[in-house]
């Protein structure tokens, strides 16, 4: 089993930043490329941005490319979400996962899922 704890998600004003973290244990976190998805109420869980295993590739859904970056440190288990010029649009509760193979978009392609932290972007 692998286990993911998100964390850092809070109150933020539009225009303003946060950085989300995501905390690995329980297997070997720089064999998993990572994921962070998000869902808005009402709204069903969408893919927002994702990272190799090594951190050499990084893909991001349109929506937020230019605002927000995924980076990991595979010395600490962790995987960040930089996000920058945060939207009302924005608010959501965020997912960390991870999955064994190469990038994928479709969040029933990652085995392995934290609880979720909730980021609120303000008007």
């Amino acid at each position: 089993q692998m286990q993911l704890v998100e964390s850092g998600g809070r109150l933020v004003q539009a225009g303003g930043s946060l950085r989300l973290t995501c905390a690995s244990s329980g297997r070997t976190f720089n064999r998993y490329t990572m994921g962070w998805f998000r869902q808005a109420p009402g709204k069903e869980r969408e893919f927002v941005a994702a990272i190799s295993w090594s951190g050499a590739d990084t893909y991001s859904a349109d929506s937020v490319k230019g605002r927000f970056t995924i980076s990991r440190d595979n010395a600490k288990n962790t995987v960040f979400l930089q996000m920058n010029s945060l939207k009302p649009e924005d608010t959501a509760v965020y997912y960390c996962a991870a999955r064994g193979g190469g990038i994928r978009t479709g969040d029933y392609e990652y085995n392995y899922w934290g609880q979720g932290t909730q980021v609120t972007v303000s008007s």
